[in-house]
């Protein structure tokens, strides 16, 4: 199936290969956004042209409040529904009661296991009994994302997984967000290029790559939550 779906988008601009996916998935079909310049390309895309994707984002309970801010002028803009999943508030009373507030920066099995709870928890009910998941990675992003194509299945939720933006690069991102008049993250104008919950994200220096800004205390190779890994 994977083979003929490629076969089928081949050609194909962004409009049409997401309209291609909502046909072929209908009622099935998942966009799943943290309001970063790739997820407000593809939320334009879906919102601008009344393809039927339902968009969620997951409310990790730490996020910045120009992600709220991000999200509030996003539903202004297309007068459209956003999707909250928030995390189990009864896992979240336990970690912080158990560890502290910010038991993620003692060690990678810590900071893995809010991730899990905030983000991975709540991204399984948002795909429960769905047959394709969207996302916005770039394999320009980071080296874990390098082998990524622009669809997979994943079997770990068992469904299809589109990247529509698999082989842009972060101009070309950028400059659709400005011919379209996109709103987006201004944090983004500040030199964070990758945003996740506020303890977990600073901006990126000069000559360090996208997400240098994520988890900057780890190992490069371990800079994942757990939402992408294969």
């Amino acid at each position: 199936m994977i083979n003929e779906i490629i076969s089928e988008i081949n050609g194909k601009n962004i409009v049409e290969q997401l309209k291609f996916f909502a046909e072929k998935f209908n009622g099935s079909i998942v966009f799943s956004t943290s309001f970063q310049f790739e997820d407000q390309v593809i939320t334009d895309a879906i919102f601008s042209n009344n393809i039927n994707i339902e968009i969620f984002t997951i409310d990790t309970g730490r996020h910045f409040e120009e992600t709220y801010k991000t999200l509030n002028k996003t539903i202004n803009k297309y007068k459209k529904q956003i999707k909250i999943f928030f995390p189990d508030y009864q896992l979240v009373e336990e970690l912080v009661s158990k560890k502290g507030p910010m038991s993620f920066y003692e060690s990678v099995e810590n900071r893995k296991e809010c991730c899990n709870i905030r983000k991975v928890e709540p991204l399984k009910r948002a795909l429960k009994n769905k047959k394709c998941w969207i996302t916005g990675l770039r394999a320009g992003q980071a080296e874990t994302r390098t082998n990524l194509h622009a669809v997979e299945f994943n079997n770990e939720y068992n469904l299809v997984k589109f990247n529509p933006l698999i082989d842009w690069t972060f101009e070309e991102v950028k400059e659709y967000i400005k011919n379209n008049n996109v709103p987006y993250n201004v944090l983004q104008d500040k030199g964070f290029l990758s945003i996740g919950c506020e303890p977990c994200t600073r901006a990126v220096k000069e000559g360090e790559d996208i997400r240098a800004g994520r988890w900057w205390w780890e190992d490069n190779s371990k800079k994942e939550c757990g939402l992408h890994l294969k």
